[in-house]
């Protein structure tokens, strides 16, 4: 944990450090933290929500294998719910990184 605030606090003060930067210099700078951020917080969160499914689908199908074939098919509904809200993520860095709404 204190490794990852060292390195936000890093990329915060490289941000800060060019003397007479423009403030629309400085709002890319944190367009580009945030969009880094949101989205790793996104693919983890993502990854984490793929693994439980994963783990119960698994656990589900060794507890009653007749099951099997339907539990797969929820899994998969369940996995694409959350490929989508990652993908969401996604568009709302590039939204921030390239076509920057603030500015």
């Amino acid at each position: 944990m204190r490794k990852l605030l060292f390195l936000i606090v890093a990329i915060a003060t490289a941000a800060f450090a060019g003397e007479g930067s423009a403030a629309g210099e400085t709002l890319k700078a944190f367009s580009a933290l945030g969009a880094g951020v949101g989205l790793g917080l996104a693919a983890l969160g993502g990854a984490i929500g793929m693994g439980s499914t994963a783990a119960a689908t698994i656990a589900g199908t060794a507890r009653n294998p007749g099951l099997g074939g339907k539990l797969m098919t929820t899994m998969f509904i369940a996995l694409a719910m959350i490929e989508a809200q990652v993908i969401y993520a996604l568009v709302v860095a590039l939204i921030l990184l390239y076509a920057n709404p603030f500015m």
